[in-house]
C-alpha cells in the first residue's frame, strides 16, 4: 500500500521531511525553492536534473539545487520507497558561511553522491527527523549531514577564520532549565555568533556536541534526584527527559545500569 508522510518540526522551520513508501507514481518535471536531498531505501528510479539522467539506488543521494527542473520516477512498473529532505536556502547559506567565506548560497555541482557512509547517515537522520525527538539533536545532525554534502559537492572559496568563542555561557545555558527546548540559534544568540560555527567550536573545546553536553547534565541531575529517593518517573520529568523510556535508555547508556538499579544503592 502506498503511503505518504510529511513532517516539519516547529522548532526547525527550515527543514521539511517526506517519506513515501511503495509508490509507483510518476512525476512531471518540477522544481522546488529549497535545496533538496533525496534517498531511495527500496527500489530504483530514473532521476533527471536539467536533462542530466542518473539511475538512483540505495547507497546514492540525489542532490537538487533550488529552482532546478527535475523528475524522479520508478523504472518500468516497479515501486519504490524514498525519503526527501527540503532545506531553505537561507538556512543553507548560514551553514555555508560557517564553512567558508561567502555572501551567497553556493549550489552543488553534482546531481548525485555515491557514498555508502553518507547515505547511511542520511537514512538514520531521516528516521530520527520523522520521530519524536529533541530539536537540538536533530539540528546538529542536519548541520553535519548538509555540511558534509556541501564540502563534497560545492565549489567554494577561502575557509572562514573565526575568532575563538567563549563557550562558558553556552555551557551554563545548557546546564539549566533542562526541560526547555533549545536550538543552536538560541545558544548562539548572546554571542552574536553563527550557530554552526558555535557547534564546531563547542565540540572542539569539549569533545561533545551541545546536545551531548546537555544530556550529560541531565544524567548528573537525575543521579542527584535518584539518590534523594524521588520516584523514577518524576526524576525523568525533573531532569528534562520527555518520557520514562527516553530517560531509561540514556541513563543506562551512560551508566550501564538502569535508574532503579542505581537508586537502590542509596535507599536504606
Amino acid at each position: 500500500m502506498n503511503r505518504e508522510f510529511f513532517h516539519r518540526d516547529p522548532a526547525l522551520p527550515f527543514a521539511e521531511c517526506r517519506y513515501t513508501t511503495n509508490s509507483g507514481r510518476h512525476y512531471k518535471p518540477h522544481m522546488h525553492q529549497t535545496f533538496s536531498i533525496g534517498g531511495i531505501d527500496r527500489g530504483e528510479v530514473i532521476y533527471q536534473v536539467n536533462g542530466r539522467p542518473a539511475r538512483l539506488r540505495p547507497g546514492t543521494l540525489a542532490l537538487i539545487n533550488p529552482e532546478l527542473l527535475h523528475s524522479c520516477n520508478p523504472t518500468r512498473s516497479a515501486r519504490r520507497s524514498y525519503y526527501m529532505l527540503y532545506l531553505t536556502v537561507e538556512w543553507c547559506l548560514k551553514l555555508q558561511q560557517s564553512l567558508w567565506q561567502t555572501d551567497t548560497f553556493h549550489p552543488v555541482t553534482a546531481v548525485a553522491l555515491e557514498d555508502e557512509r553518507l547515505y547511511r547517515q542520511y537514512i538514520d537522520l531521516m528516521e530520527l527527523m520523522t520521530q519524536k525527538g529533541e530539536a537540538l539533536e536533530k539540528e546538529q545532525l542536519l548541520a553535519e549531514l548538509a555540511g558534509a554534502v556541501f564540502t563534497r559537492a560545492c565549489e567554494h572559496g577561502k575557509k572562514t577564520d573565526r575568532p575563538a568563542l567563549d563557550i562558558t555561557p553556552v555551557k551554563r545555558l545548557l546546564g539549566k532549565d533542562l526541560d526547555r527546548e533549545l536550538t543552536l540559534a538560541q545558544l548562539a544568540e548572546n554571542l552574536r555568533a553563527n550557530p554552526y560555527t558555535l557547534l564546531r567550536q563547542f565540540k572542539r573545546a569539549t569533545g561533545l556536541t551541545p546536545h551531548a553536553y546537555r544530556m550529560n547534565c541531565r544524567i548528573e541531575r537525575a543521579r542527584q534526584l535518584l539518590q534523594q529517593g524521588m520516584e523514577v518517573s518524576q526524576v525523568a520529568l525533573e531532569s528534562g527527559f520527555y518520557d520514562q523510556s527516553h530517560f531509561h535508555r540514556h541513563f543506562k547508556a551512560m551508566t550501564t545500569v538502569t535508574p532503579k538499579e542505581y537508586q537502590v544503592n542509596f535507599i536504606q
